[in-house]
């Protein structure tokens, strides 16, 4: 297919999705309920993706979301076996993994319509639809890439990991981590975070919206909501509050140290994690 027929062929799909968002009796359109299988095909193959980066800024495809959201309502409840195991849902299970170079370790779970680049793995953990994981990347035991969030390569997402999902509103940044991060054990992100290049986040680390993260370095704190700039070292942290009843201390996220840079990324990360103390 030429670059301009598949331009205009995205084009196409985008609008008729957009326009079932705002009148669902529009699903009844064969075209438009075509529309929103083939958006979802494309997450699945990685064709598509609900954000990218576009120079140096990232961009939300609102329009994915929308159909993600629409894909669910017009799929039915379905019963299916898989060995002794039988599930009843609305989305299958993601195929055809040796074509495309996946791991996937028994009781690890990938639903259709999300990307799983070739190289990565995935432990008993949880890729819902409309996410993206990048090669490489090791989805450990009990970690879950929510939807549409986007997992950089050569990424760590330890033992326990919660990425959160983003499905709406439309538009909403999803969680996003980028490449060459580790993401260590029972770490929390949800609300739109975004992590970047290389950062290394402790054991129980929490970000929300809301969190203030706290880069305590300098002379002077420097504080973040939504973002761990790339090479951060962050370990988890309190900060006092005042209330009515008292002062008490809320959580935080603190910024440590900066992951120097080195040829052998692994090395790196190991030096790193043992310059700075950091529980995994």
């Amino acid at each position: 297919m030429a670059e301009g027929e598949g331009v205009r062929m995205v084009a196409e799909m985008e609008k008729r999705i957009a326009s079932a968002w705002e009148d669902r009796q529009l699903l009844s359109d064969p075209k438009v309920r075509a529309a929103v299988l083939q958006a979802v095909h494309g997450l699945d193959k990685g064709e598509l993706r609900v954000a990218e980066k576009v120079s140096g800024e990232w961009k939300v495809n609102a329009w994915l979301m929308q159909a993600v959201n629409l894909y669910f309502a017009i799929t039915s409840l379905e019963t299916s076996d898989y060995g002794p195991f039988q599930v009843r849902d609305k989305i299958p299970l993601k195929k055809d993994l040796e074509r495309a170079g996946v791991r996937l370790v028994p009781g690890g779970i990938v639903r259709y319509g999300a990307y799983v680049a070739p190289g990565a793995v995935v432990l008993p953990g949880f890729v819902n639809i409309g996410a993206r994981v990048g090669k490489g990347t090791m989805v450990d035991t009990w970690a879950t890439v929510g939807s549409c969030a986007q997992v950089g390569e050569n990424v760590h997402l330890a033992g326990g990991v919660g990425i959160g999902g983003v499905l709406e509103p439309p538009g909403a940044r999803p969680n996003i981590i980028e490449d060459d991060c580790f993401i260590g054990s029972r770490c929390i992100l949800v609300e739109g975070v975004l992590v970047e290049e290389g950062a290394v986040l402790g054991a129980n680390v929490v970000v929300t919206g809301s969190t203030p993260v706290i880069d305590v370095t300098g002379p002077q704190e420097v504080v973040y909501k939504k973002r761990i700039p790339a090479g951060s070292v962050v370990i988890p942290g309190t900060r006092p509050k005042q209330y009515p009843a008292g002062t008490f201390q809320i959580p935080c996220a603190l910024i440590v140290g900066k992951r120097s840079a080195a040829t052998d990324k692994k090395v790196s990360l190991n030096e790193t994690l043992r310059q700075f103390e950091v529980a995994v």
